[in-house]
């Protein structure tokens, strides 16, 4: 089974907010890492939804409960809190719709989480004032005509985002390029510098 180091930095975060013994839908689950570490370390019941057809096969290759599917047409059809969480890792970013997912995700579980680039990173930040071109970093690898992500967002932008839809946040970190979690409270005007990555775990 995957260990935990060498789960990606925020799956990492992610696993250890989870508790042991529920159930979780991971949406866009890939190849079903966290899922794989979550069933073995935690006892967790896990699902996955996963748009790649090689995803989904390599993850039922690990012996998974995966089905192909698209976060932005076919969470509608779960039913109202199935699940103890729902997972968006790395993500929300690319859908076209994510003010919509956010709330399909909220409503198929009693908590979601959620974990988003952080275009507000410093190195992002200083990229674009010295070179005058969209970054391309470890954690924003893409150049800007063939990214998937669609819609740029700060660490900030998700705070006022779920404030916006009245969803309380019950945990909120940031990731640094070390892979460090750190905590913080209300917009993080410090995390939206140093993190790289912003992980939430919310609900309705």
């Amino acid at each position: 089974m995957t260990e935990t180091t060498t789960l990606r930095p925020d799956l990492h975060a992610i696993a250890q907010m989870v508790e042991s013994h529920t159930t979780l839908l991971d949406v866009g689950c890939g190849e079903g890492d966290l899922l794989a570490w979550l069933a073995s370390e935690k006892k967790v019941a896990g699902r996955g939804i996963e748009l790649s057809q090689v995803g989904v096969h390599r993850a039922i290759a690990k012996g998974l409960s995966v089905i192909q599917g698209d976060a932005s047409a076919d969470l509608q059809y779960y039913p109202d809190q199935a699940y103890d969480y729902a997972v968006l890792s790395q993500t929300l970013q690319t859908l076209p719709n994510p003010k919509e997912v956010l709330e399909q995700l909220v409503r198929i579980a009693r908590h979601a989480i959620v974990s988003v680039p952080n275009f507000g990173h410093w190195k992002n930040r200083l990229y674009l004032a010295t070179m005058g071109r969209m970054p391309v970093t470890k954690t924003l690898s893409y150049e800007w005509y063939d990214t998937p992500n669609i819609h740029f967002c700060t660490i900030s932008d998700f705070v006022v985002l779920c404030e916006r839809l009245g969803l309380t946040i019950e945990e909120r970190l940031y990731v640094s390029h070390q892979g460090v979690p750190t905590y913080f409270h209300n917009k993080g005007r410090l995390a939206n510098l140093m993190g790289e990555q912003g992980i939430f775990m919310i609900r309705r």
